[in-house]
C-alpha cells in the first residue's frame, strides 16, 4: 500500500525551487574525484551523460567522448534544395524537461509552430481526416469509436504522471541500478506491469476495444516505431504521448542539442571507433594498486588505447550496431545483448504527391493533410507518409498544398523501390534515403532489459531503450548513470535504488 504523498506539482516545485542541493542533512564524506571519464557516443544519450558527469564530478574531471560518425547520432538532418530537414528524431513532448532544460540552458529555441492537420490511411482510403474544427473531430471520433479516444487521452495523462516522478528524484539526486528499479520508482508495480505485456493486452484489459486499437493505436505506433500493438505496453503508452498536442522541435534542427552540450561539458572529442573495453591495474605512488579501464579504439593515425576511471557505453550494445570486445571481465559481459533494433527506412522526396493513390478525389490544391499514419494491413509499403518543414521556419512561412512540388518524409520497412515511389508520387526532384536502426524491435515485451551496470564503475545507457526508446528516456538514463557513477564513487549508498522520497521530503519540511 502506498502511503499518502504530498501532490506529484507540489514536490516538483519543490525539488526545482531547490535546484543545486547535493543532499538532505547527512551525507557520507567524499573522496577526490576521478582524473579520467571515458563516454562512448555522441547522440543524445553521450552529450548529455558528458554534461551530467561535468555537473556531477566538477572542474577537475578530464572527460573523453569517443564517436565514430558525427555528433548527434540519430538525431541528424538532411539537405534539400537549400533548406535542412530532419531525418531521424523529430519531435518532443511538451513535458520532456530535461530536453527543454536544455535548450534554456544552451541559449537554442523552439522551432516556430506550423499547424497541419493529420490523416489515417488503411490501404484504400483515407478512413480519418482532422478538420480544421475541433467539434467536428470529435463528433467522427465519437461516431466511430465512442468515448476510446478521450479514455485513451485519459489513460496517457495517468501515465505521464507518474512518469514525471523521475525529475523529482533525480533533482534530489536519487539513482537506480537497473531499469526495473528506475521504472518503479516512477510507476511501482503498475510500471513493470505495464512494461511485460503488450499495449495491446494493456489496453484491452483496460476496456479498449479492438477496432479503436486497430484503427487508431496502431497507426500511432506505426509512425513512432514502426510496429504494432504488440509492443511492449510501456513504450506504447510512451507512443500515444506523441499523439498529445503542443509537441515541439529545436529550431534549426534537434541534433544542435548533442553539439551544444558537448560544447557545455568541456569534454573532448575524439573521433574515433571504441574496439575494445578492458580492465587493468596500475600501482599508485601512495602503494596498492588502483583498478582502471582500458578503451581500445581506431582513429584515423591508427590504433590507440587509454585508461580511464569510469566509462559510460552510450551506444547499441547489440548484434548489427556493437563491434565492442569486453576482455579481462570476471564474470565476463557480452558484447552482445539479447534482442535487436528495427530498421527504419526515412526517405525524402522532393516531389509532387500523387493524392489519388491516398483514394483522395479532391483536387491536390485542397488537400492540406500534413500527416498521413496507417493501419496495418497486408501489403502495407509505408508506416507514415508526413509534409515536412524545415529545421529553420523563415518569416512568412505556410506549408503548401499537395499540389505544389515540397518536401515529403516517408517512413518505411524496406527500401523503396522506383516503381513503389512512382505510385506514390507523380514526379519528383530528389529522392535521399536514410537507413535507421532506430529503436529497439519490441515485437515481445522484454522481461529483463540490458543492465545499467556492466562492472564495477562500468555503465551501459542504452539498457533504458528496452523500456522505451526517445530522446528524453536517453537523457534520463544519462542523468541517472552521471548520479549513479557519482555515488558509487563516492560511497553514498543512501542515493541509489531508494524510493523514499517524500517521506525524507516530509521530515526536511
Amino acid at each position: 500500500m502506498m502511503v499518502k504523498t504530498l501532490p506529484a506539482r507540489t514536490l516538483l516545485f519543490l525539488g526545482l525551487c531547490l535546484a543545486g542541493r547535493r543532499g538532505f542533512a547527512s551525507a557520507p564524506e567524499v573522496k577526490q574525484p576521478p582524473k579520467r571519464i571515458a563516454v562512448i557516443g555522441a547522440g543524445i544519450g553521450g552529450t548529455a551523460t558528458a554534461y551530467f558527469l561535468r555537473q556531477e564530478f566538477g572542474t577537475g574531471v578530464k572527460i573523453d567522448v569517443f564517436e565514430s560518425g558525427t555528433v548527434g547520432g540519430r538525431l541528424a538532418t538532411e539537405e534539400i534544395g537549400g533548406a535542412e530537414y530532419e531525418t531521424g528524431g523529430s519531435v518532443l513532448h511538451p513535458l520532456n524537461l530535461h530536453m527543454k532544460h536544455f535548450v534554456d540552458r544552451l541559449g537554442l529555441s523552439q522551432r516556430s509552430d506550423v499547424p497541419g492537420k493529420m490523416a489515417i490511411f488503411d490501404g484504400e482510403q483515407l478512413s480519418f481526416q482532422e478538420s480544421d474544427w475541433f467539434i467536428i473531430n470529435f463528433l467522427r471520433m465519437l461516431w466511430q469509436y465512442g468515448f476510446n479516444f478521450l479514455r485513451m487521452q485519459m489513460w496517457v495523462e495517468g501515465v505521464l504522471d507518474k512518469f514525471m516522478r523521475i525529475y523529482q528524484y533525480q533533482q534530489f539526486g536519487y539513482s537506480f541500478s537497473s531499469v526495473e528499479r528506475l521504472l518503479h520508482a516512477m510507476g511501482g508495480d503498475s510500471f513493470l506491469h505495464l512494461a511485460n505485456q503488450t499495449l495491446e493486452e494493456a489496453m484491452l484489459g483496460a476496456g479498449f476495444s479492438q477496432s479503436f486499437l486497430n484503427g487508431i493505436v496502431a497507426p500511432a505506433t506505426r509512425v513512432n516505431y514502426g510496429q504494432s500493438v504488440r509492443i511492449n505496453g510501456f513504450v506504447g503508452a510512451v507512443s500515444l504521448a506523441g499523439t498529445d498536442p503542443g509537441l515541439w522541435a529545436v529550431d534549426g534542427g534537434n541534433k544542435k542539442v548533442c553539439s551544444g552540450l558537448l560544447y557545455h561539458s568541456k569534454a573532448e572529442l575524439i573521433p574515433a571507433q571504441v574496439t575494445a573495453i578492458s580492465t587493468k591495474q596500475r600501482p599508485i605512488k601512495t602503494g596498492g594498486m588502483a583498478s582502471l579501464y582500458e578503451v581500445s579504439y581506431i582513429e584515423k593515425s591508427g590504433s590507440a588505447h587509454a585508461l580511464y576511471d569510469i566509462v559510460i557505453v552510450a551506444t547499441p550494445l547489440h548484434q548489427g550496431v556493437s563491434q565492442i570486445a569486453f576482455h579481462g571481465f570476471s564474470p565476463s559481459i557480452p558484447s552482445h545483448f539479447p534482442g535487436r533494433y528495427h530498421q527504419t527506412i526515412a526517405t525524402l522526396v522532393h516531389g509532387l504527391l500523387n493524392t489519388s493513390f491516398l483514394g483522395v478525389a479532391d483536387p491536390p490544391s485542397e488537400f492540406l493533410v500534413s500527416d498521413i499514419l496507417t493501419m496495418e494491413h497486408k501489403g502495407s509499403i509505408f508506416n507514415s507518409l508526413s509534409s515536412i518543414d524545415p529545421v529553420h521556419i523563415p518569416p512568412g512561412y505556410s506549408r503548401p498544398p499537395a499540389s505544389v512540388r515540397k518536401v515529403w518524409k516517408v517512413f518505411s520497412p524496406q527500401p523503396l523501390t522506383d516503381t513503389q515511389l512512382s505510385q506514390m508520387f507523380l514526379s519528383w526532384e530528389k529522392v535521399s534515403e536514410k537507413r535507421w536502426l532506430a529503436y529497439p524491435s519490441y515485437s515481445q515485451p522484454n522481461r529483463r532489459t540490458p543492465p545499467f551496470v556492466l562492472h564495477e564503475r562500468l555503465y551501459y545507457l542504452g539498457a533504458v531503450e528496452w523500456a522505451a526508446s526517445a530522446m528524453e528516456m536517453s537523457a534520463i538514463s544519462a542523468r541517472n548513470l552521471a548520479l549513479l557513477a557519482h555515488h558509487h564513487w563516492h560511497g553514498m549508498k543512501g542515493k541509489i535504488d531508494q524510493e523514499d522520497l517524500h517521506t525524507r521530503l516530509r521530515s526536511e519540511l
